[in-house]
């Protein structure tokens, strides 16, 4: 079958499965199945697929109409000019995550000690170490199977980074010179309205962040300070409602200069301060 007749043949499919982003789906997934990229289809429609390259599609897309994230039928994300290995055990990283990383930068300097709470795939943590010098990153994570992603992770980039099961500070020795983290905080009663892909498929405890959806704030909140250096400061991404909510808690427990900062859309996505 030609290129193009096949890619037709995918959208279609996933439009009928109520998948939003159909015509984008399906080329990525194609483009995965084939080694190809995107002008292929603009310039070599007429390419004829091999079977075994129809059969990969094809498995590729009853997934995807699976409401299966592509992100899991690929096995990768990427993120901060960067490819990070995802599985059903991490959170798939997201845009919206970005920011909080950009913010971090501003104040990262080389040697720094930074520690990455709730870190998943570690993409936090390692995008950090990867675009500074000689800083040392320890993420911590209740998931052992997420800490096996955040390890594979870092090296597959060639990143030295110590990854530590704990329950927030359990485990946590020694002050940082920056605290980050994207910790779960969709309130509960939210969580069966989101959409499939990400209820079914991330992980709960990624996602839960109790009744009001800030527990998990008020607890990295109430202990950070014993692990920052003077004058270390916290960093956390949070949901677009909640600036406010976490802003205060961190003035309340004697953060300075605490500030609440907006994503690309527009929206509150960030909220850091020094301790």
């Amino acid at each position: 079958m030609e290129y193009a007749a096949i890619y037709r043949m995918g959208v279609e499919t996933l439009k009928a499965a109520g998948i939003e982003e159909a015509l984008l789906d399906a080329r990525l997934l194609l483009e995965e199945a084939c080694g190809t990229d995107r002008n292929t289809l603009l310039a070599h429609g007429d390419f004829e697929v091999s079977p075994r390259q129809e059969e990969c599609y094809m498995d590729y897309i009853r997934k995807r109409s699976g409401h299966v994230p592509l992100q899991h039928i690929v096995g990768y994300q990427d993120f901060m000019g960067l490819r990070f290995q995802v599985s059903p055990a991490v959170l798939i990283p997201r845009p919206d995550t970005e920011t909080l990383v950009e913010e971090v930068m501003f104040f990262l300097h080389d040697g720094m000690r930074v520690l990455d709470l709730c870190t998943g795939s570690g993409c936090i943590l390692l995008s950090l170490l990867r675009y500074s010098n000689d800083c040392v990153g320890t993420g911590s994570d209740l998931s052992e199977e997420a800490l096996e992603t955040a390890r594979e992770n870092a090296s597959r980039l060639g990143l030295c980074a110590e990854f530590v099961k704990s329950d927030l500070f359990e485990a946590i020795e020694g002050k940082f010179d920056m605290i980050v983290s994207n910790p779960p905080y969709i309130r509960s009663g939210d969580i069966p309205g989101l959409m499939e892909e990400v209820r079914e498929h991330d992980p709960l405890m990624a996602l839960d962040g109790g009744e009001d959806g800030l527990g998990f704030y008020r607890e990295i909140i109430g202990q950070a300070g014993e692990y920052l250096y003077p004058g270390g400061m916290l960093f956390f991404e949070i949901g677009h409602d909640q600036g406010r909510e976490v802003s205060e808690a961190m003035r309340g427990t004697g953060y300075r200069d605490v500030k609440v900062c907006k994503d690309l859309s527009g929206l509150d996505r960030v909220v850091y301060g020094r301790f």
